[in-house]
């Protein structure tokens, strides 16, 4: 299992990226009252017909040709359900597909969310042909980066620019600490 589940993340949207996406959407909801945390991953890439949906689950399943074995979502799903929370995948060939997961927030087995920033920072710098939506919500307060956003500003100045990457890193470090203070999770 991944230590922590921001890098869950990173290897489901390393997944959507993989299938086609242009636009892959990550979202991080924390409800203390309800005691939840909620990942929700989705992008607009060539979706999964019914029989691989049925076998995406399974760690011996995996569409890559580099190696025989797909652990990620499996994780995934395991780390969630052992929370007593639930994971849900849906998919429409040609089209889209969706993740969630949701976790026991104070049970014992749920993984820390890790650095899920450097998560953010990585996949938006990795990818420069892929557009992200990041919602990150705790107790109602909200922050979202949208790198569609930031193109229209930068135009046709990349995001691995020194001066770019350092801004985006700052605005995914500052807007963390707004929504959440001191709190990890």
């Amino acid at each position: 299992m991944l230590p922590e589940l921001s890098l869950n993340v990173l290897d489901i949207a390393n997944n959507s990226i993989r299938a086609g996406a242009d636009l892959v959407t990550i979202q991080v909801r924390i409800h203390k009252k309800e005691d939840l945390l909620s990942i929700k991953i989705s992008d607009n890439g060539c979706g999964m017909t019914k029989d691989q949906l049925s076998k995406v689950e399974d760690p011996f399943f995996t569409s890559r040709t580099t190696r025989d074995v797909g652990l990620g979502v499996p994780f995934l799903k395991q780390a969630a359900e052992i929370t007593g929370g639930s994971f849900e995948i849906k998919s429409i060939p040609g089209d889209a597909t969706t993740v969630n997961a949701s976790f026991g927030l104070t049970h014992i087995d749920r993984m820390p969310l890790g650095d899920i920033c450097s998560t953010i920072y990585t996949l938006v710098l990795a990818n420069p042909n892929i557009d992200f939506l990041y919602i990150n919500e705790y107790e109602g307060k909200e922050y979202q980066l949208d790198t569609r956003s930031f193109r229209q500003i930068l135009g046709d100045i990349p995001f691995d620019t020194p001066e770019v990457a350092r801004f985006i890193r700052k605005y995914l470090n500052e807007n963390h600490i707004e929504v959440y203070g001191n709190e990890s999770f």
